[in-house]
């Protein structure tokens, strides 16, 4: 069932947070569009805990997402490690410039497999983006 739809059904619609699910090659698939916050991050920690339960490799598609707090950052650290208990893991894929600013001055870049697209995290689940050890640059402003 669509952790989405399982949410509104019990009541916790997401206020900031727009969450969809799909497959790929086997994985399943979270799509997340607008903010990731505080407001939504404990309803994205339990749909992440549904998909895990059926499909532990998962990758967060990221590449509408357009911000992310430190809750957010939690929910997916929660979501990583129901995964990894399960025995899949879950990927990175295709974070937009401020949410990937966010993993890199957490320095969860480090912890989290984070992969250009969710082609290449579906193809590759093993090889980050960037490689492992390869500078970040970002520009501040």
């Amino acid at each position: 069932q669509d952790p989405a739809l399982l949410l509104k059904q019990e009541g916790a619609p997401m206020i900031s947070v727009a969450l969809s699910t799909a497959e790929c090659d086997g994985k399943g698939v979270v799509a997340l569009r607008g903010e990731l916050d505080t407001a939504d991050a404990a309803s994205v920690a339990a749909a992440l805990a549904v998909v895990a339960a059926s499909q532990p490799e998962i990758i967060v598609d990221l590449s509408c997402l357009e911000f992310i707090d430190s809750s957010g950052v939690a929910a997916l650290a929660r979501g990583r490690k129901l995964a990894r208990h399960a025995g899949g893991d879950l990927l990175l894929a295709a974070p937009q410039q401020q949410v990937l600013r966010v993993l890199v001055l957490t320095r969860l870049i480090e912890v989290f497999s984070v992969h250009a697209s969710v082609d290449q995290a579906a193809g590759n689940g093993r090889s980050s983006w960037p490689a492992a050890g390869s500078p970040v640059v970002l520009a501040v402003t």
